[in-house]
């Protein structure tokens, strides 16, 4: 008797493939249904305010006028990315993104492993416990109050570092109007806030790591230097590669947020990166077609580095994120 499955000649069997794979999804939803029912409001936001606004992108084609809509704006094609390439300003402003971008990646992202190696090597685990506490508190304070924190120590009329430098017959530094230091007061108070939080990535990769390694390595006399290099960093090697490349895909953001509620025009020289400028374009006047041809490069670039690090992760380093 013929198999109902099987193909006829010169045709594929993709098919039943297709009806299996829905057929198993079905028997494992009347199976699960109340596990697969918790995804539903999840899966629901992610639909609402990831999916559903995509098609905001529009916005970049067109001469969209905000009483118009996006059905009644006209078309117009890829003027606004022409008007992108071609305007000066947003070259610098490009400019300032990479600089800053590059110099946290450079400086802050090996600091959270360091401190977590550190950690690590804490016996005394009360104080392993309260050090890592207070270092990762800072996350949760909003940047409006970090950047309150650091305008009062840095202030240059009675700020706490300038009363310092001044006792040391120092002259004080203006840090949030210079151009020379602002970009450091960026990378600093970023540090500040974050690294502690990400220490914690690092702190949890190495419950990941086997025991019995330590305790071989030490048995063929390895002190704890050997230990460091040949089993704990080979064994958080994943996480550091995983987090690195998904930073490379925020290579464009530099933090947006941070640098609005902390620079002012003195400064816009070194510190206008591409969200505060789409801000000030989009919002300040109005321009929403603009920058959201501005966001669209910005999103194909952030997809293009995440899949370009994993390709090279994948071929010299062997792992990748997928």
């Amino acid at each position: 008797m013929k198999s109902e499955t099987a193909s006829p000649p010169g045709t594929t069997p993709a098919t039943p493939i297709k009806r299996g794979f829905f057929a198993k999804l079905a028997a494992d939803i009347r199976r699960d249904w109340d596990l697969y029912a918790l995804l539903i409001p999840g899966l629901s936001l992610l639909l609402l305010f990831k999916y559903a606004p995509m098609y905001g992108i529009t916005i970049a084609f067109k001469d969209f006028n905000i009483f118009d809509g996006y059905a009644a704006s006209p078309w117009v094609g890829w003027k606004h990315f022409a008007k992108l390439f071609s305007a000066p300003d947003f070259l610098h402003v490009f400019e300032n993104t990479v600089i800053i971008s590059f110099l946290k990646i450079g400086i802050l992202f090996p600091l959270p492993i360091i401190i977590a190696l550190m950690l690590n090597e804490l016996r005394l685990m009360l104080f392993k416990r309260v050090v890592q506490t207070v270092i990762y508190l800072p996350h949760f304070l909003s940047w409006v109050i970090v950047s309150g924190l650091f305008i009062d120590l840095l202030s240059s009329n009675g700020g706490l570092v300038n009363k310092a430098l001044s006792s040391l017959g120092m002259e004080p530094i203006s840090f949030f109007l210079d151009n020379s230091v602002f970009r450091g007061v960026l990378i600093t108070s970023a540090g500040w806030k974050e690294t502690g939080w990400s220490t914690i990535v690092y702190l949890a990769a190495f419950a990941t790591i086997d025991p019995g390694l330590y305790e071989a390595a030490k048995i063929d006399g390895a002190g704890r230097m050997r230990q460091l290099w040949h089993i704990t960093l080979p064994g958080i090697a994943p996480i550091i590669l995983l987090m690195f490349i998904l930073r490379l895909g925020n290579i464009l953001e530099a933090g947006t947020e941070q640098i609005l509620v902390m620079y002012n025009p003195t400064v816009y020289k070194v510190a206008d990166v591409i969200g505060t400028y789409v801000y000030r374009m989009g919002i300040g006047n109005q321009d929403y077609s603009f920058t959201t041809a501005v966001g669209v490069f910005e999103s194909i670039i952030a997809f293009t580095l995440v899949i370009a690090g994993n390709a090279l992760s994948r071929k010299y380093l062997q792992r990748g994120i997928w």
